[in-house]
């Protein structure tokens, strides 16, 4: 038992592939008083949760040895109230993006390697006798470093380094006179590990993007003047003030004047947004024209974009399917290629009496070619890369085995209400009789001023997009379960459902007719009398969403089968989705959503979900995968495996599109890293390459490897 236990997060440089974070999680975890490790490569990252009575520093001790640094990630703000450390906040983003690569030790240590081996090809001009001596030493600054990594990873319980390979290769050089190959090697081997740096930069740089777009700087109103202070200080309640073309630095919601507001750095759409009062705003947005003022409804540490990096971040320490398999690979591949190249390098000589130099050196040369970077970092890379590039279009799944599952999934499920509708009534028509439809809604709205009900708050929206006047009502009141009626410019005003309004006036044959069709396509009607006349007739229905329809087509493209489920009657949910082409499954409680995706896995499909996060919890979580969307930011970020943020139902399909990219940008990464390897292996063992092609085969497919991943960033920019 560990006792009391802290969480402590440090920044770790230096740590660009899956096999060094691999090797810092073996080191860390064989320590006394450590619970739990988990490193991230993407953002640079390692959090230990260890007994009080183990240091942080000595953890970053044991981190060091292994020829990486590693210093405390703080935010500055102490510890979250659970008493660990929370995620870094996005100023620290923004520390680390400023980081120069050119800086770093990794690339001082290779300016080293290369001046020393220019000096020694130098001294060889000039000194045409003095041996291998110069190279030899030139070989050491770069194989030293090497070498110290090796024997620390190796008594950390990771023997079967890269480090290790390249030891041996450049000492078993050494012994049979290829000195200045070996120097030569080296130098390579530390270029393309320089170049994974800076890749591995690149793809950190995909979240830290997300992080710049809050500015650092606030305006608030503080007694009775503005002020401005660190956007990272912003509180809950606090009112700040944005000017046009000034970026939101707070999520909140308007309390003063309009904009459009500019959301394509968060939402990728094109068109702004008219935002006024009462709206919500997001972090990282930008008032176009207006000013607002802005009442801050999440502090900066829980803000939209900041939630968004922390659930990429933690999505990406969690490793998918083919990652692991990967991992499990590699375990038993490097010693099985320190294997192969002492077989190759004794066998020949031994049974054939071959040459010894000449199998050696062939013995050598396949510990690099073996070198597993470019097999290592093949899945991670790229699904590092898909997980940051949907984030940024608003799509986020947690981790890479919810990617890898999207690319299969061959059904998906919609709720209705908030899903695949906007989730609130809005007018559709206004029938008058005997007066314009522009007095129907004045009298109707008229009644409903004050009303938070729904369906009041629709006919105050559409009277105001009308621009009709809303006159006072004068003894408005609800009759319970009938409507609501008052005085109107001196007239009794009763707006009502149809069954309560035929109590009180006759509809004609053709009113009839009319509310029925109306209602056949799903609308719920209002009746409007003024005295004891039909005036007009009001419907309203849950519309579907703009790109419901085009959303659901996709899908179908890719031939996947879609189907609705709502809990609203039949003649409704028919309606819709017979305006969007989906299969309805209408009157439908909690419980049977859940049976129903039940029924279609049976079928063989792999089903997605997709609800609100709240109501659909049941089915959400019987879906092989469940997709929140439609119940506000902090449902959807926190609910089911995969979150769509801006309530786009073409994000369903996109996140197919997604994975298919992803999973087959992954095949091409693993054909790359082996079928080099197999190429070079063979032209190795009959003599037609050597040392320098060797590493050139490892260090090639781990930068080809890994650009081809980095190609995913781009994604949706098309």
């Amino acid at each position: 038992m560990l006792g009391m236990s802290t969480q402590t997060r440090y920044r770790v440089s230096g740590m660009d592939c899956a096999s060094c974070a691999s090797k810092i999680d073996t080191a860390v975890r064989r320590m006394d008083g450590v619970a739990d490790v988990s490193v991230s490569v993407t953002t640079g990252s390692l959090t230990v949760t260890h007994a009080d009575s183990l240091t942080s520093d000595a953890i970053a001790r044991q981190v060091s040895r292994l020829g990486y640094g590693a210093t405390p990630w703080d935010r500055g703000d102490g510890k979250a109230a659970n008493g660990q450390r929370d995620s870094p906040s996005l100023n620290e983003y923004a520390t680390v993006a400023e980081q120069s690569w050119w800086r770093s030790g990794r690339a001082q240590l290779t300016v080293a390697s290369g001046a020393a081996l220019v000096a020694a090809y130098a001294i060889g001009i000039a000194y045409p006798d003095g041996g291998h001596w110069p190279f030899l030493a030139a070989l050491l600054v770069g194989l030293v470093p090497i070498g110290r990594r090796a024997v620390s990873a190796a008594f950390a319980g990771a023997p079967f380094s890269i480090e290790t390979l390249m030891t041996i290769a450049a000492v078993g050089a050494v012994l049979i006179g290829a000195t200045e190959e070996a120097a030569m090697v080296v130098l390579l081997f530390l270029i393309g590990e320089l170049l994974e740096s800076v890749a591995a930069g690149r793809a950190r740089a995909s979240i830290q993007g997300l992080a710049d777009l809050v500015p650092k700087t606030a305006l608030v109103e503080r007694d009775g003047g503005t002020v401005e202070i660190p956007a990272a200080m912003l509180a809950v309640g606090d009112l700040i003030v944005v000017r046009p073309g000034d970026r939101i630095p707070a999520d909140g919601a308007i309390v003063e004047g309009s904009s459009d507001v500019d959301e394509s750095p968060v939402t990728g759409e094109s068109t702004p947004k008219r935002k006024s009062e009462k709206d919500a705003v997001f972090a990282g947005t930008i008032s176009t024209d207006g000013v607002l003022k802005v009442r801050v409804t999440a502090a900066a540490e829980d803000n939209t974009i900041a939630r968004v990096v922390r659930l990429v971040e933690e999505a990406q320490e969690s490793k998918a399917p083919t990652e692991r398999f990967i991992d499990r690979f590699s375990r038993y591949y490097t010693p099985g290629v320190l294997a192969v190249g002492a077989l190759v390098a004794a066998l020949p000589p031994l049974l054939f009496g071959a040459g010894w130099n000449e199998w050696i050196y062939k013995g050598l040369a396949i510990l690099l070619i073996g070198c597993p970077c470019a097999l290592v970092i093949s899945t991670p890379a790229a699904v590092a890369a898909g997980l940051s590039a949907g984030a940024r279009r608003g799509m986020l799944m947690k981790g890479g085995t919810v990617l890898e599952r999207f690319g299969k999934i061959t059904a998906v499920a919609f709720d209705k209400t908030g899903t695949l509708t906007k989730g609130k009534p809005v007018v559709t028509d206004v029938v008058a009789y005997g007066r314009t439809e522009r007095e129907v809604l004045s009298m109707a709205a008229a009644l409903e001023q004050g009303s938070n009900h729904p369906l009041a708050v629709a006919i105050l929206e559409k009277a105001k997009a009308n621009k009709a006047p809303i006159p006072p009502a004068f003894g408005a009141k609800t009759v319970s379960g009938k409507g609501v009626q008052g005085n109107v410019g001196g007239v009794a005003v009763f707006l009502a459902s149809a069954k309560a309004a035929a109590e009180r006036a006759s509809l004609s044959p053709h009113q009839v007719a009319r509310i029925e069709d109306l209602n056949g396509q799903g609308k719920t009607v209002s009746v409007l009398l003024a005295g004891e006349a039909i005036t007009g007739l009001i419907a309203m229905r849950d519309e579907p969403r703009a790109d419901a329809r085009a959303g659901l087509a996709s899908l179908k493209a890719q031939g996947i089968r879609t189907v609705m489920l709502t809990g609203d009657n039949r003649k409704t949910a028919e309606a819709i989705a017979a305006g969007l082409g989906v299969e309805a499954r209408a009157e439908m409680l909690p419980q049977y959503k859940r049976r129903i995706v039940g029924e279609m896995q049976k079928e063989g499909f792999k089903v997605a979900k997709v609800g609100d996060g709240v109501n659909d919890a049941p089915a959400l979580a019987a879906a092989d995968i469940g997709i929140a969307m439609g119940g506000g930011t902090a449902v959807a970020l926190e609910t089911a495996d995969a979150a769509i943020l801006h309530e786009r139902v073409e994000d369903v399909s996109r996140m197919v599109t997604l994975s298919r990219a992803v999973m087959a940008n992954i095949k091409q990464n693993i054909a790359v890293a082996l079928g080099l390897k197999a190429v070079f292996l063979v032209t190795t063992v009959i003599g037609v390459t050597g040392l320098w092609p060797a590493i050139l085969a490892d260090t090639g497919a781990t930068v080809l490897v890994t650009a081809n991943a980095m190609r995913l960033l781009s994604w949706g920019r098309q």
